[in-house]
This record gives structure tokens, sequence and C-alpha cells, in this order.
């Protein structure tokens, strides 16, 4: 998944110079955190305000978090808040909006807020606490006073008894322990906390700067090889960009799960170490870490315009996130494949398997990557699902190929002078360190033309319609085949899937133009009978496993208290494997190019 503020640390503090010395002298914003029975699952929030004196204030909790673009609405989760005055006097407050509560604070000089965070889910976009640790997203935790998101703020937690650690990127504060700062709200945002007995992997430098892996139980695997593999991939992603912009960065593990999300100087991600005997998990994780910590470039600072200022109450859409999203993916691959870790094989075998989910997704009819990116916010990052899934596409499998084409272009029309890390490093000194701000689409459709010298608009219709991509052409120039033909899959073909749901067989997924979809089937209905007889998963899997193509298969759909009888004919299905291999008898020019995008 992973997820996309202002700009950068160093933006932030340029922007709030005299904010924040004025907010220095007269105001102060502190936090404290308690846990003291974390097996209950609730978080207990102090905040103290000393010297925001005004009749009333509105503390607001964000709707998202960045780097996770759909509203989770944290402000549920928050229980028996309270405020009082600086003498303990009791404040009159009113819940005035969904994630607002406004405190008659009484021109009082002192401010004091407590309340309650339950937590009920683990996932890397939700906070979670119990007896084994605690994983704070800040956003879903800590109020902000409106229209005062630039104030500084200081947080302090006290870990439930026997827990020794707390993981971050936020700045300690001198001979405070488990006290940190952040210079203003977005920043605090950005920088989850996992606290509880932590493990941590041996820290490595890059130009004196430590980076650190640490987490919740992370198993036993070949740490000493997994710590040389990781730094080779920070190494190769700062190659690609040319500059480090941060102090520290931190590696945050959180535990079991699924999903990742990216920050300016840290990164927190489901993660068991398990499963590292297998050369393939192996890879899948580690192109998971590279995609991640690639975020802190494309996306954290090389942004979209639209991701930063954020608008925490609504959500911040964007038609530019498959850049943010698509091209990390496209990165990933190439960074392990460049850091000397993964093989040419593998990295082709990556690139098919996106072109393979993109193209066998009937969605690519129907939806841009544009839609795809504004959409996420309803559709989520993978489409939708049930009946509409045939509707959407995933950014995350046509970005990555998208960006593929691109490079490949950008290649073969430059003789190999420059690539798509050229576009990337154009926008991070123009728009990050230049401008201070993120791109258009059109600034970035004009990087892209700039770098490669002449006009791409055939490829961003790839981007802002459904044109069907042409693989062959790209592919040709660099030195690679793909194979595009269609080829007979053994077996006869319904086209449909199903699950066991309350002791019933019910229809999961039809595929597009299916003999099952031709006949109506459609998701979460419940198949009665199979050619006469009581529906089960067994029949079914017999049933499929000795029929051929032309035979009849009939069942009994369960609907409004009677048995609907549907007929489908068993077919044959054609798919395109998209087999990717070097071609045999390159001219000088394409072995440059494939040498020199598979090595960097």
């Amino acid at each position: 998944m992973s997820i996309k503020i202002k700009s950068t640390l160093l933006f932030f503090i340029c922007l709030v110079t005299v904010p924040l010395f004025s907010y220095a002298q007269k105001s102060s914003m502190s936090y404290t955190v308690t846990m003291e029975n974390p097996e209950w699952h609730f978080f207990k929030v102090y905040l103290t305000c000393t010297g925001i004196k005004k009749e009333t204030i509105d503390f607001k909790m964000p709707v998202w978090t960045p780097g996770y673009y759909q509203r989770l609405d944290y402000a549920k989760n928050v229980i028996n808040f309270k405020a009082v005055d600086g003498g303990g006097n009791v404040l009159k407050w009113e819940k005035t909006s969904d994630n607002t509560w406004k405190v008659n604070s009484r021109n009082n000089d002192i401010i004091k807020l407590e309340y309650e965070i339950k937590t009920d889910r683990s996932f890397v976009a939700t906070s979670y606490l119990d007896e084994n640790r605690g994983y704070i997203v800040p956003a879903g935790v800590f109020l902000h006073i409106d229209k005062m998101i630039n104030h500084p703020v200081q947080l302090k937690i006290i870990p439930a008894d026997k827990w020794n650690r707390v993981a971050t990127g936020l700045d300690s504060v001198a001979n405070e322990k488990f006290t940190y700062t952040a210079p203003d709200f977005d920043i605090l945002y950005d920088s989850p906390l996992l606290i509880g007995n932590l493990d941590e992997l041996p820290s490595f430098k890059i130009k004196g700067i430590t980076h650190r892996f640490i987490g919740y139980k992370l198993g036993d695997f070949d740490r000493g090889k997994f710590i040389s593999d990781l730094k080779k991939i920070v190494e190769t992603s700062i190659k690609i960009i040319g500059n480090i912009p941060y102090k520290h960065y931190t590696f945050i593990a959180i535990g079991p799960g699924a999903g990742g999300i990216e920050h300016l100087n840290n990164t927190t991600f489901s993660f068991t170490g398990t499963g590292f005997n297998k050369r393939e998990n192996y890879i899948r994780t580690l192109n998971f870490l590279a995609h991640e910590y690639f975020h802190h470039y494309n996306v954290k600072r090389i942004r979209p315009f639209e991701l930063g200022p954020f608008d925490y109450d609504n959500g911040s859409r964007t038609k530019s996130l498959w850049f943010s999203e698509g091209l990390s993916v496209y990165y990933e691959y190439l960074v392990v494949r460049r850091a000397g870790i993964s093989t040419d094989l593998e990295l082709l075998n990556a690139f098919r398997n996106n072109i393979k989910s993109f193209e066998g997704k009937p969605g690519r009819l129907f939806q841009t990557l544009e839609q795809a990116s504004f959409e996420t916010w309803n559709d989520g990052p993978f489409g939708r699902t049930g009946d509409e899934v045939n509707k959407t596409i995933s950014y995350y499998d046509k970005g990555p190929v998208v960006g593929l084409l691109l490079d490949f272009k950008i290649r073969a029309a430059t003789q190999n002078k420059k690539t798509l890390d050229d576009v990337m490093r154009q926008l991070y000194k123009i728009y990050y360190q230049k401008k201070k701000r993120g791109f258009t689409a059109q600034e970035m459709q004009e990087a892209f033309e700039s770098v490669a010298g002449l006009s791409l608009a055939p490829e961003f219709e790839y981007i802002t319609t459904t044109k069907e991509l042409e693989y062959k052409n790209y592919f040709s120039q660099v030195g690679l085949s793909i194979d595009t033909a269609a080829i007979e899959l053994p077996g006869a073909w319904l086209g449909f899937t199903t699950r066991v749901k309350e002791d019933s067989l019910q229809i999961a997924t039809v595929e597009w133009e299916s003999p099952a979809m031709n006949a109506g089937l459609k998701t979460r209905q419940v198949i009665n009978t199979i050619n006469g007889k009581r529906a089960s998963t067994q029949l079914l899997n017999e049933t499929i496993g000795r029929a051929k193509v032309g035979d009849k298969f009939d069942i009994g759909i369960f609907s409004n208290n009677i048995v609907l009888p549907i007929h489908i004919i068993f077919g044959k299905k054609r798919q395109k494997e998209f087999k990717i291999e070097p071609i045999l008898s390159p001219t000088p020019l394409q072995k440059q190019i494939l040498q020199s995008w598979l090595k960097g």
C-alpha cells in the first residue's frame, strides 16, 4: 500500500521559522500517552496547551493519514473526552462535527484535555495496542487546533510496564526518556511510533547518516545478509536521485499483517522475517522495502501538487497518484536488481506479472490511470470489489507498466543518453529543492518531454485514456521481445470461483466474458444444486475436473426462497502469457540500452 505532506522537513522548517519562534515565545502544546493496561486496547492521551488564549478552541482530528488514501474516520475511536483549565475546573465542550471538539476555553492560559483511543484493528494505517506491543498512527491519536497545524508540539510516551523501547522517526528531546519533538503537526502526523520490547538489527551508515531497522518479533533469519542487502538497496536508491534529504532514517517493522506506509525519514510496515529460506519470499520482501524506502523521494518529496498542504478534514485527491505509487513499484524492481540482489530473469518476471495482472482485468477497458488515482478514495488502491470489480484497475498494476514504456521510450529517443532516472532527478531538483512544492500534471509531462527531447503525447494517452498498451515496439527498441499471442489453456472452463459461507456454497468471483458471466452468474449468489445434486465444494471440483469443452453444467441458484435454474456450457479459456526475453541478435545500441537499464 503503501502513502505526503507539504514537501519536506527542511521545507517545513523554512516555512515556519518565524511562526515557530512566535509560538515558542507565547504558547506550547505538549502530549503524554500512557498505556497502563494494554490488554484492554486503550491508549490514554493527555494534552496541555499553554498560552493559547481564546474564548473557544476547535480541536480537530484528521479523517485520514497521508500515505493511505481512504477515509478512516479516526475520531470515532475517541472516547471519554474531558477538558479542564489550569486549576482543574471543568470546561464545557461540544462535538460540532464528526472530527471537531469545540472547547469553551474562556481565555484561560492553560487548557488540559484528556481522552482515550480505543483500538481494535492491527493494521499499518490504524493504531493498535495489546499486551505485546503498541502502535501509534499519530493522525488517529493527536488533536490539532484548527488553523494552527504549524504549531510545534512535544510528545512523551510512557510505555506499559516491562516495555523498554520506542521506535519512531521523531527527534528526541535531550535527556528526556521517550520524549520527542516535532516542529509542527504535519511532521508529528508523519511519524508513527512502535512501543514494546523491540528487536533491532545492526545499523548502517551511508555518507555519515545512520539507518536503523527496529521491530516487533523480527524472526529467525540471516540478519547479517539481510542488513547487507538492505544497505545496498538504500545506496542504490540514493544513487538514482543523488541526494540524502534526512538526518536519520528508521525502518520500523510492526509485526504480522499486510501493507506499509512511507514517511519523510521512516517507514512502518508489516514484517515477520519468516519464510526467507524460499528465495521468492526473500526477494518479495526486499522489493517491498525498496518500494517503501523509495517513497521518501517519490511522493514525500517528488510529489503531485495536490499532496500538500494536506486537507486533513476531507482527504487530498490527485489524478497523479499513479506516478507516486506506480513508479515506486517500477523502481522497487529496478533498485533490487541494480543492487545486485535479484537476477535479470527475476526482474523481467516481476514486470511480466504486472502486465499479466493488468491485462487480465477488463477494468482496463473502462477506467484510466488518472481515474484510478482520483477514485482510490472510493474504490481502494486495488479497485472495486463485488460486481463492480470488472470496471476498475489498480495503479499498482498499470502504473509500473506505463513507467516501463516511458523509460524505454526515453532511452530509445535519446540513444540511451537519458532515462527515467533523469526525469526523477529533474522533478526533485526543480519542485522539491528549488520551488519547494509539488508538480502539476502538466509540469510532470513537460519534465518527461524535456528529458526525452520530443512529444510523449501518445504515451501519456496511456494515462489519460483507456487506449490499449502496445508493447512490442517499446520492448524491441531496448533489445527485448514480449509474446503477446493468446494461447488456449488446458481443460474446460466455466469462469467462476466459490467459497463456503454459513454452510452455503457461494459464488466469490465471476470472470469477465466467461461462460459463467454470459449465463448471468453474479457474486454472492448461493448455489443450491449442481446437475440436480446438493451443491458442495467436492461435487463442484469433481464435476469440473472431468468436464470437456461443450459439456452442459446445470446449477440451481437459491434466491427469494426459490431455486432458479441456470444452464452453462463449458468453454475454452484463452490467455496471453506476456513472456519477456532478450532478443537473440541485438544491435550494439539495443545491447547498450538493455545493460544500462538492468545495471543502472
